[in-house]
């Protein structure tokens, strides 16, 4: 296994609509593996392949006690929503804003051996769900704020110096961005924990 560097904003990987997964076998189960040991290292809720540079249709997620991956996977919300937590994300890192998502989430898909899953979640699980898979679809968080979070969202990643960021590896990310989810923002609201446990953020 191999802790992977994250991909910033900036990078077109992460604007890129991930292509579903076709060959089972050894290299998807090291993609997994890495992804599982690279979202673990940033004390993440979850991480989506085009973060690390693949643009294929995989993410993990770990989020109270529930863990495991989703291969090709396809999202049943509910139709009401959830209270609005506030997100950050590994690929943004420094910025949380809270975000509209569905109370709760059916995903659907593959393990890395072809077998069928189906996990159900509410809450942070679901946002978790949701989250991931916009990454697989090229969308960013930052991409569902409105009005003034948005305008001061864009305004904080203008400003960034996120060509420097993306220099240093992911473990040292760990060490200063917190968790995975969004760590400490700079950016605007941050009413609470961001998306798992903990007072800065969580998420992939």
């Amino acid at each position: 296994m191999a802790i992977l560097n994250i991909r910033i904003i900036g990078d077109p990987v992460l604007r890129t609509v991930a292509e579903p997964v076709t060959d089972f076998g050894p290299e998807l189960a090291k993609l997994v593996a890495d992804m599982t040991e690279t979202m673990e290292d940033v004390d993440g809720a979850g991480l989506a392949a085009p973060q690390i540079g693949v643009s294929k249709r995989v993410f993990t997620y770990r989020i109270d006690g529930v863990e495991g991956h989703i291969i090709n996977p396809v999202l049943e919300n509910s139709e009401d929503f959830q209270p609005d937590h506030v997100e950050g994300c590994l690929s943004i890192p420094g910025l949380g804003f809270p975000v509209k998502r569905y109370r709760a989430t059916r995903v659907t898909g593959v393990d890395m051996h072809g077998n069928p899953v189906t996990v159900e979640g509410e809450g942070m699980l679901a946002r978790c769900f949701q989250h991931e898979n916009d990454h697989l679809d090229g969308i960013l968080y930052t991409d569902r704020l409105e009005g003034e979070d948005r305008k001061a969202a864009l305004r904080s990643i203008r400003n960034a110096n996120y060509d420097s960021i993306t220099e240093k590896t992911t473990a040292k990310r760990a060490k200063t961005v917190g968790s995975s989810f969004g760590g400490s923002s700079f950016g605007g609201a941050t009413s609470g924990s961001s998306f798992g446990s903990g007072a800065a953020g969580t998420k992939g």
